[in-house]
């Protein structure tokens, strides 16, 4: 799974949120949020962007860890 799909699950959890309560809560579909959550690697950023926005994060670029 990576780091974002990782992210994402455990701050859901940890606030006490299910799938559905979190796609409701910001505005994405419960589809996305399960995919993203999946680990699914072709998600839009936009999204990604907007499910991270939740817990106060956004992606960003970077290097990737070899």
């Amino acid at each position: 799974m990576n780091t974002i799909a990782e992210f994402i699950k455990q701050k859901r959890k940890e606030a006490g949120l299910t799938q559905e309560d979190f796609a409701l809560r910001s505005g994405l579909g419960l589809r996305f949020v399960r995919e993203l959550e999946q680990g699914k690697e072709t998600v839009r950023m936009d999204k990604v962007n907007q499910a991270l926005s939740m817990f106060g994060m956004k992606a960003v670029p970077g290097r990737k860890d070899d």
